[in-house]
């Protein structure tokens, strides 16, 4: 065994779950204790200062320096108060994670000496180097500017002794430069778009909020194991190694009992989750070995996404100190399911009135169906942007895969949902409406809260599903930042309700009625829909020709369907709705095409140093030994005996040879083909290169890679096993658990025949 997997193997032996003392009193006593809210300011801020924030939360409105001021200085007292020593702009620049640089709270004295500082210019604006992060050109080495700017509408909070100020990112000369610019951008689109076509229904209503809930898959390794597996640290997932016999086709581990280890670990994340205020609720075993699931309760997108970046943050440093190693990769083990990140969405007024539930009246009806419908359109004629918006290198490997949803887009309603609509298109004629037909319909939609209640069976093939009263995107992947998602359904649906409430506005000014007109673009709209509305198994082979019959596009491609981002409807919607401009588009597609590119770069790399440096020398170290055993066969028997003997030995020394010779000639190959891709002068090609010419080398390596682990003896392999890191991770009870045990005899016996 190497020194590696039995060190890993040795520690992993002694792991016993941590004890975890939760904060004396009720949940509700600490409950967002380490956030700045509106009850904390109330208490910390005086009354004009209070206002200004909430005005400026719930209107938009300005906050001047002198209440910055203010509220800078009653920040500071609460922080201090847990015993922050300094603060930061905490954002979310264009690499799926967030950055933060610290300050103290410490400035000269005007008669020397220090004191503690914290102004209101500190709190509302700092310039870190906007060079360094992924920009897409807008900012060179030497064009280093760029500005944080304070986020209002998200509650600063303390991590250790630091303040966390939620900030947006651009660029000296304006540009967005991170995730919640364009979000909160989106966020306001939907809302004036949302709002006017509600007020078609219902004039009280003057916002529109749209919500998230997140569900976060992740996997758990031992950090002893993951410390043994290079490609696990540098990639997030392993580029070689052959599945278990056991992992999950019995089924038993989704919703199993947690393993006390694990349950030590998500009692420890769910109260650092509670003192920041994100509303963490169900936790439970997924369906891979040692893949689980964390879920909050909803809130607004904006805040649920930087709640949802903040907890992958507290999942890695937590996961530490129970010496495990998360794993946020879509696809970290070949042959089990992958994890992904599912953004429950839905739109709610300030009526109190969720847009996506059925109402209690045929006018509630109409608002539901209104929206209703035009969700499925967005989705139909935004279909390349949705795509665009969750595909990466991660996520290609699991879309499609048995266990997610497809590449094809459609929306699953459910038969009565479905039933409702065609019954709806059969209803309203091309001429005006009789009375009759006026009654008929608005009967049928009053039955609507009746039939709905359990109406939607669940459809997991399916990426965009109907569930009650909201829909749920199931194509994101699990290390994605939800905004990325977020930002395309809110600007397409603003671009959807808009040129709705055109034709409705048309159709009105041309003398006929306002119902009578919206049934008659609810019509149109479900007709010219149709083809996004699927039932069925959308991992079939059926359902792949029959979504090409319908028009329905179908991309595994990653730099194919990243380019869609600035095709014509794309930029429709995302300029058209001033979410971005040209620029920032254009710097999108570049980011995200320039980060693929990278991605796959690494795992070449990574994976061609692990085949020659680790596995093409173990192989020829088993090789020799097979050679030495058929020595002493030719010396101890005959020639007809040996003949007998020596032939599956000789077989075995070819097959070695055979894959030795493939892995060397693949990788010197794959090396090549880097080197061509790195030299062409556009990032578009050097994408396209990297898919087309690069990545198919990683699964042919692997393959044959694979078939040597079951070839060569266990106890000279390099690296621990997949099914090792997978199944043997120390999820148990206990070291005196069957397979705790297992592996302390197992390291015994080794250290005793050393």
């Amino acid at each position: 065994m190497s020194k590696m997997r039995f060190f890993a193997l040795q520690e992993l032996a002694n792991r016993k779950p941590l004890e975890v003392t939760p904060p004396s009193g009720k949940l509700s006593d600490y409950y967002g204790s380490h956030v700045f809210d509106l009850k904390k300011m109330q208490e910390y801020l005086p009354r004009e200062a209070y206002k200004a924030v909430t005005d400026a939360i719930d209107k938009g409105t300005p906050i001047s320096r002198e209440v910055a001021d203010l509220v800078a200085n009653g920040m500071k007292s609460w922080a201090k108060s847990l015993g922050v020593t300094h603060y930061t702009h905490w954002f979310q620049p264009l690499t799926d994670g967030t950055a933060e640089k610290h300050d103290g709270f410490i400035e000269l004295g005007d008669e020397g000496g220090v004191i503690e500082r914290f102004s209101g210019k500190l709190l509302v604006q700092q310039e870190p180097d906007a060079s360094s992060f992924p920009n897409g050109g807008i900012r060179n080495t030497f064009e280093a500017r760029g500005y944080t700017a304070w986020d209002v509408s998200s509650p600063a909070f303390v991590v250790d002794d630091t303040l966390c100020i939620p900030t947006i990112f651009i660029s000296y000369t304006g540009e967005a430069l991170d995730y919640k610019t364009p979000l909160l951008k989106a966020l306001a689109a939907v809302d004036r778009a949302a709002t006017d076509v509600c007020q078609l229904f219902d004039k009280n209503v003057t916002r529109v909020f749209a919500n998230l809930g997140w569900e976060q898959e992740y996997f758990l390794v031992d950090l002893a194991l993951y410390n043994a597996r290079p490609d696990l640290c540098l990639t997030g997932r392993t580029l070689m190694g052959h599945s278990s016999a056991k992992d999950q086709q019995l089924e038993d581990h989704y919703f199993g009992s947690i393993p006390p280890r694990v349950t030590a670990f998500m009692k420890e994340l769910e109260m650092e989750c509670h003192k920041l205020g994100i509303p963490v609720k169900t936790r439970h075993n997924e369906v891979a070995p040692n893949q689980f699931e964390l879920a909050p309760i909803f809130e607004n997108v904006n805040l649920a996404n930087d709640h949802n970046q903040l907890v992958m943050d507290l999942m890695k440093r937590i996961a530490r100190k129970h010496n495990f190693a998360v794993l946020l990769h879509e696809k970290p083990y070949q042959g089990v399911n992958g994890s992904g990140k599912h953004n429950n969405w839905s739109l709610c007024t300030d009526t109190g009135v969720n847009l996506f539930a059925p109402g209690r009246n045929p006018k509630g009806n109409m608002l539901f169906l209104t929206f209703l419908v035009n969700v499925l359109m967005m989705v139909y004629k935004n279909q390349d942007l949705l795509r665009a918006s969750i595909m990466s290198a991660g996520n290609s490997h699991r879309l499609g895969a048995n266990e997610a949803p497809p590449a094809i887009l459609s929306i699953f309603l459910g038969k009565q949902l479905s039933g409702i609509l065609d019954e709806i298109t059969r209803q309203v004629g091309d001429s005006k409406m009789t009375a009759e037909e006026k009654t008929t319909l608005k009967l049928g939609i009053g039955r609507i809260p009746e039939i709905l209640l359990d109406t939607t069976d669940r459809n997991r093939t399916s990426p965009f599903a109907f569930t009650g009263n909201r829909f749920e995107f199931r194509a994101a992947g699990s290390s994605a930042n939800c905004a990325a998602a977020m930002i395309a359904i809110n600007a397409a649906m603003a671009n959807q309700l808009n040129e709705f409430k055109a034709s409705v506005d048309q159709l009105m000014e041309g003398g006929m009625g306002k119902d009578e007109a919206i049934f008659r673009v609810l019509k149109e709209t479900i007709i010219a829909s149709e083809p996004i509305r699927f039932e069925g198994d959308g991992y079939s082979g059926q359902w792949k020709e029959e979504a090409a019959r319908r028009g329905l596009t179908n991309i595994r491609h990653v730099p194919e369907a990243l380019m869609h981002f600035v095709d014509n409807q794309s930029k429709a919607v995302l300029i058209g709705e001033h979410i971005f401009n040209e620029t920032e588009l254009n710097s999108r597609l570049e980011v995200e095409l320039e980060k693929y590119t990278m991605k796959v770069q690494i795992e070449s790399r990574v994976l061609g140093d692990l085949a020659i440096n680790h596995i093409v020398p173990t192989a020829v170290i088993y090789q020799n030994r097979l050679l030495e055993n058929l020595r002493g066969l030719r010396e101890t028997f005959t020639s007809e005996e040996y003949d007998v003997l020596s032939a599956d030995r000789k077989e075995l020394i070819r097959e070695i040879s055979h894959r030795v010779t493939a892995i060397k000639k693949l990788v010197r190959d794959m090396i090549e083909a880097r080197k061509v891709a790195n030299h062409l002068p556009h990032y578009k090609d050097r994408a396209f290169a990297y898919e087309e010419s690069v990545r198919p080398f990683l699964d042919e390596i692997r393959d044959h890679i694979d078939h040597l682990e079951m070839e060569i003896d266990d106890e000279i392999w390099p690296l621990p096993n997949c099914y090792q890191t997978v199944m043997l991770n120390a999820c148990e009870a206990s070291p005196e658990s069957k397979s705790q045990q297992e592996i302390l005899h197992y390291v015994q016996d080794d250290r005793a025949k050393r």
